[in-house]
Parts: structure tokens; sequence; C-alpha cells
């Protein structure tokens, strides 16, 4: 609760209701059908919950539930615990299909402490306890609030103290007055930290909680604490007098602090602060005491999606969610969700960057090109010194006649060639590469229009691959990277192609006769377009993707079976492929490029953007086979 003698305490006439819309949270489907009598049986705490389901510890996503002050539902005889149990059977029911590591209490569990107020608490956290792990903390009002971490033995440290989380495999240990804990999670492949501290730690608890880090010096921390901040009606956070003392001794000197949350105040509010490695700590005060029936257990959800680096948070009230719709009060309406900018957000948080001081990704090796040539393997061009003659200093220009050889063995060698009238740097040599690409290099061509120019590598006039038809199913791989930013006009520059017409291939079908028989293209939207013209069907099915990322790398398949036509991209089947038949590619005994695509035999503009490691096999690859490094 909000200290009255604080100068940025809350007053009566700052603690708005924010209007709140009564949609329903997309994790909470299930909680409608747990009625406020049903039980939930009781499951071993070692990863599993029932009836919700097994926790997936290697899915990129995962939630964090953060619990805020409860102290109002544990008010002497005003005590009504049922919102507190349906939060609690809530997250039990929700754990499999939320994914929901663990649960953090930030403190006032009970308005008195007093030994009925917290033994009613400590029976009502049975309902979460051995079904999903959690920390509980201590507020001002669960203890002597004139007193730190060194109080000695209350009621709460009786109930809430290291004995009732010793049996929980994320709990690591606690401070030797028993009142600071720290839990490891693990969520998302990897260990995360939660601290839960005092609502004063004291010199020898921040002692404490610095060893805590410094034992565990990889792991991205949450830290939790009843005190941090406080916030003005619009939301903006600032640190309280405790908030700062943490700030100054523990969070900005500790890297892998990049959350911190507290509860105490009201209205709800958040802010970003730079440590001193210069990187974001998102501070969050979370409190809903002041909210009709005390708060009712309403519970916040920070669900991390490490695929998106994207944190999304969103609040709510499981005991109103359950209730039926057309029994629900007003009140009990409109408390349902909150949906305003210090309830509902989201946070970009690029993880394997914000963590790279302290436990950096360790990049994958390059492999060999023999580890990477399936069965099949018609040609493999890489960039690097294997792959191309000269290959070295980033930046450097490729030379006309450079060749880059066909590490498979079969004669498919490709040999630079300048466009029109362009400069040598039209194409140069690079280190940058896709993080699973089998060579750690790539060419940067720097095509474009008015005037044409560009670089293309094509094969010579007798290579084998001019002329391979492919009727058995092919597979055409490679990784390409659109600049950022994306500049000028680039529309249908091309990626890789067979140089020639189709109209010579005596194929009527497609939009016009002066397109090569195949081509993988991108388009003003930055879609990928896959143009074939199949050696025994006189067709042209065609693939579009969605939209490419710019300053991403971007791997490429596109695989036929020897009946139609599949592309992927990162791994992933697009939507948008034809159900046409194909058998084979129309090949015509041209050369075979990478950069550029023809029309009507002529070169225009070349590529834009760079071109990693490419391969060709004669057959249909699953994914799993594809040059992206397994999971």
């Amino acid at each position: 609760m909000s200290n009255p003698n604080n100068p940025h305490s809350s007053t009566p006439g700052r603690r708005r209701l924010l209007q709140a819309a009564v949609t329903v949270p997309a994790v909470g489907a299930a909680v409608s059908a747990l009625g406020a009598g049903t039980a939930v049986s009781a499951a071993p705490l070692a990863g599993t919950a029932a009836p919700g389901g097994r926790f997936d510890a290697e899915s990129p996503r995962f939630a964090l539930a953060v619990l805020p002050d409860t102290q109002y539902l544990f008010d002497a005889d005003s005590a009504d615990p049922e919102p507190l149990r349906a939060t609690f059977r809530y997250l039990v029911a929700e754990r499999r299909e939320a994914n929901i590591a663990f649960m953090t209490h930030l403190g006032d569990v009970t308005e008195h402490g007093t030994e009925d107020e917290i033994e009613l608490a400590a029976d009502t956290f049975r309902t979460l306890h051995g079904k999903v792990p959690y920390s509980v903390l201590a507020g001002n009002h669960d203890i002597s609030s004139g007193t730190d971490d060194q109080r000695g033995d209350t009621a709460y440290l009786r109930a809430f103290g290291p004995r009732r989380f010793s049996g929980m495999p994320t709990f690591g240990g606690a401070s030797p007055d028993g009142y600071n804990s720290y839990h490891v999670l693990t969520a998302a492949g990897r260990d995360w930290l939660v601290l839960a501290l005092d609502w004063r730690a004291s010199d020898k608890g921040l002692a404490w909680a610095q060893d805590v880090l410094d034992r565990h010096p990889t792991l991205p921390a949450v830290l939790t604490t009843h005190d941090l901040a406080w916030a003005d009606d619009d939301g903006e956070a600032h640190l309280s007098g405790n908030g700062q003392r943490l700030w100054d001794r523990l969070i900005r000197g500790n890297d892998q602090i990049f959350l911190a949350l507290g509860g105490h105040y009201w209205p709800p509010g958040r802010t970003v602060l730079t440590n001193d490695a210069g990187h974001d700590v998102h501070v969050h005060i979370t409190n809903y005491q002041d909210r009709y029936y005390g708060g009712a257990g309403m519970i916040r959800l920070y669900a991390f999606d490490l695929a998106r680096d994207t944190i999304d948070v969103q609040t709510f009230a499981p005991w109103f969610l359950a209730r039926d719709p057309a029994r629900r009060t007003p009140l009990e309406e409109e408390t349902i969700e909150l949906t305003g900018p210090t309830d509902r957000f989201s946070l970009a948080v690029p993880f394997a960057e914000r963590f790279q001081g302290f436990a950096p990704v360790t990049a994958p090796r390059p492999r060999p090109a023999h580890r990477v040539m399936p069965r099949g393997t018609v040609a493999y061009w890489r960039f690097d010194a294997d792959g191309l003659s000269g290959a070295g200093r980033p930046g450097a220009a490729v030379s006309p006649g450079t060749v880059a050889r066909d590490l498979s063995g079969n004669g498919n060698d490709l040999t630079v060639r300048l466009l029109h009238s362009s400069a040598a740097d039209v194409l140069t040599w690079s280190g940058d590469h896709h993080t699973d690409q089998p060579a750690h290099a790539s060419l940067r061509f720097d095509g474009g229009k008015q005037p044409d120019r560009g670089a293309v590598l094509t094969t010579k006039a007798d290579a084998p691959l001019n002329s391979l038809k492919f009727r058995r199913g092919f597979t055409i791989e490679t990784f390409v990277k659109l600049p950022d930013p994306y500049e000028g006009d680039h529309a249908w520059m091309g990626i890789l192609s067979w140089e020639g017409r189709n109209g010579d291939a005596g194929k009527t079908t497609g939009w016009s006769p002066d397109e090569p028989t195949c081509s993988l293209n991108v388009t003003p939207e930055r879609f990928l377009q896959f143009v074939l013209y199949p050696d025994v069907q006189d067709a042209d099915p065609t693939s579009w993707s969605h939209a490419l990322p710019v300053g991403r790398w971007t791997h490429i398949a596109v695989v036929n079976d020897g009946r139609r036509t599949v592309m992927y991209v990162d791994g992933s089947k697009i939507a948008r492929n034809p159900s046409q038949p194909a058998t084979g590619i129309e090949t015509l005994g041209k050369p075979f490029v990478i950069g550029g695509t023809q029309f009507a035999e002529r070169f225009g503009q070349g590529f834009y953007g760079w071109i990693g490691d490419t391969r060709l096999v004669d057959r249909a690859l699953s994914p799993k086979e594809f040059m992206l490094l397994a999971d």
C-alpha cells in the first residue's frame, strides 16, 4: 500500500480508475470453465501442473505472472480469499496454454500481518503450491514497516520463509535472515533469475543479492520488490527513495537486471532507465488494490516471445472472468480486464543483443562444404576462401573474371561479369552472413536502375547445369539480405535464373515469351516471385512470398517433387504456392546466373543486397535437410 508519509504517495484525488474493456484475454479461455468452487487436484512441483498440463521449457514463448498487493483480501474479519483462489486456479488451468513459467508476488500479502491474516493467506497459496512455482516477498503491511530484513522472526517469515519454497525445483536459496530469496527458472531454452527482495533490503541483504548475481553471471535477471517506483497520473514511473537506493546499489551496475517490478503505490506506471552498460532497464509499478474489490486478485501476465523479441503485457481478473457473463455486476464488467497504456502494452526487447554483454551467443562455426552436400547435389557455391578466389577483405571489389568454384565437383563454376558500364565496386566481398549459413561470407551486390547497373555470376557455356531438366524434382536454396535502408527502385530484380526465352522452348501460357524459363525475383513490394516453366507441361506456375524484411538475412528454398513446387522462407512454407502441375525445368542449354534475371535475353538491373551460400539438388529435400542449422 502507498505510504502516506511519502511525498509522492497517492492521495484519494490521484487514485483514478482506468476504464477497462471486457475483452477476455487471449490466454483466458479456460477460466470460464472453472467455477468459483472448482477444486484442482494436487500434483508434485516438477515442471508439470494439473489439470493445466506440462510447461514447455524449450518453447520460445513463456509467461511470467505478476501478482501485486493482495492486502485488502486478507484484512482481519473483512477477509475474502476467494478472488485470489480464482487467480491461482486460473494459473494452474492455463499453465500449458499460456506456458506460464513462474508467478511472483510483489508484497503486501496481508493488511496487518497478523497471525490470522498470514495463516489464511498461506492456506490460500496451497491452491497454487505444487502446481506452478512462485516467489513471495514481504511488503510493509506484512511486517513492522519500520524494520528492514534484519527484523528477526515474524508470522510472515514462519509462513513464507525459505522452508515454504525449499521443495520447489526453481528455488535457489535465501539470505541468512530468510526475507530475501531467489529462483532460477528454465524457459525458452535458457535459465532466468528472479530476485525477490524484502520491502527494505539492508546492506547485508544487498550484499547477498550481489553475491547471487555474481554466482549466476550469465543469467538474465528480473528483480522484484515491494517499494520501487511511483507513477504520475499519466503513467510515467519514477524511482522512490528505496527504489533509488536499489538502483544505485544493485540495479544500475548489474547489466543482468533488465526488468524491475514493484507494487506498493498506485496508479500503475512504467519507465525505461539506462544502466551503467548503456542498456535499457524496464521499471514497472503494478498495484490494483485501489480498484473494485481490492483488485480482486488481479494478475498481470508478461508473455515473453523470444521469436519476436517482444514482451506482451496484459492485466485481468480471473475471478470475474469465471463469472457467468449474464450475472456480472457493472463493476465486475469494467474490472475484468484493464487496457490502458500502463496495463496492456508491448515491450520491444532484442533479447540476444540485450544479453550480449553478460551472456553472449556463441556463433556457430563455419561448416565445411562436404557436410552440406547431400545426395543429389549438382552445384554448391559459397563465397569464402574455399569457394571464391581472392576472398578476404570486407568491402574489397570482386574483379570481373573471378571464379566461384562449384564445390560439388560437377563442373558448374561461376564467373563474375559486370553489367553494362558498371564500376568495379558494384560487387564486393563481405563477411556478413546468415547465422545458420554454412560459410561465413557473402557477396554484396549494388545493382540498380537508371541507369541499369550490377554484376552477375554465370556458368560457362558448356556447364552441365545449363541443360539439366530436373524431372525427378529439385531443391534450390540461397541466403539473401536486403539493405536497410532499402533505397532506390529495385522492382523485379533477379536473385538467380537461367538465361534464355521460354518462347524459344515453345511455351505459350506465360505472361511473356521473353521471360526466362526459371527465375527467382523480388517484386516492387519486396515479395519473392519464383517463376517456373516446367520441362513437361506448357505452364508457368508461380510462387509468391510475403514481403521480405530489410536489414535481416533470409533463407529461401524452392522445392519441387516432380509434381508441384513449394517455396519455403526461413524454413516455413509460404501461402501462395501453386497447385498447378510442374515437372522439371525447361532449361535451354544456356548459363545459370546468380545476381540477375534476363528479359528478352538482356540483363537490365542487377541484384541489390547480399547473396550467400547457394545450392542446387536434383531431388526434393525436406526442411530438416535445408542448409539451415537444425534447432
